[in-house]
């Protein structure tokens, strides 16, 4: 045995597996849901360190695999980032449309109800929500515009719901809609801010729709 291999050999056996470069670059992928544990991963370092911290590298650690098996399902970090965005508009809409289906048929408890809903959400995922938008205005997002559709169409639908049933003036429903979302991320805006506390939560939307039904509602 040459000189160079036995002082590789020992080199080799000083310090732990992880160390060596070979578990680094030849560890296997065996990893049957790479694609949701990495969205998953991501999603958790998103929350605790938002998205300048996101690498496909640290995500591959963090799940187990080869720093190159993440590259089987997002090609780069913003493929990652897109794929996190339409995840997050896939949940977000879920999330109100149970809302609605828990509230029964009356307006206004449908209405506090969706409210409710996004400003959680809101609130719970304020670094998620952000990458949301920032990537559904991105050019060439198409899927993240496409997730994000469903989303907008209930809150659309919800204000023609409104107007239909007398409890909303009659006009433009995304103008009236523009005015209940910016509602809806002022409340999200001063508790990620810590302006109010995030147990006043709920006596915001109820103060915020009334006032909203009130301003926005059939005059006379």
């Amino acid at each position: 045995m040459s000189n160079n291999v036995v002082i590789a050999n020992k080199v080799g056996n000083a310090y732990p597996s992880r160390h060596r470069i070979s578990d680094v670059t030849e560890r296997p992928y065996h990893h049957g849901q790479l694609r949701s544990a990495l969205l998953t991963a991501a999603e958790h370092s998103l929350r605790e360190h938002g998205a300048g911290q996101l690498s496909l590298r640290e995500l591959a650690r963090d799940v187990g695999v080869s720093h190159a098996a993440p590259r089987r399902h997002f090609p780069d970090r913003q493929a990652l980032l897109d794929a996190l965005a339409e995840a997050g508009f896939d949940r977000l809409g879920a999330e109100l449309r149970a809302a609605l289906d828990g509230a029964g048929t009356a307006f206004v408890p449908r209405l506090r109800a969706t409210v409710t809903a996004y400003i959680r959400f809101a609130v719970e995922d304020a670094a998620l929500l952000g990458l949301m938008f920032a990537s559904k205005h991105r050019p060439g997002a198409d899927c993240v515009v496409e997730a994000a559709a469903p989303a907008f169409a209930l809150m659309y639908d919800l204000i023609t719901e409104g107007q239909a049933a007398g409890a909303l003036a009659a006009g433009d429903p995304e103008r009236v809609g523009i005015v209940l979302f910016a509602t809806m991320q002022g409340i999200a805006a001063v508790i990620n801010g810590n302006l109010v506390e995030p147990s006043l939560l709920d006596d915001l939307v109820e103060t915020a729709v009334t006032q909203f039904v009130r301003g926005a509602g059939p005059t006379g």
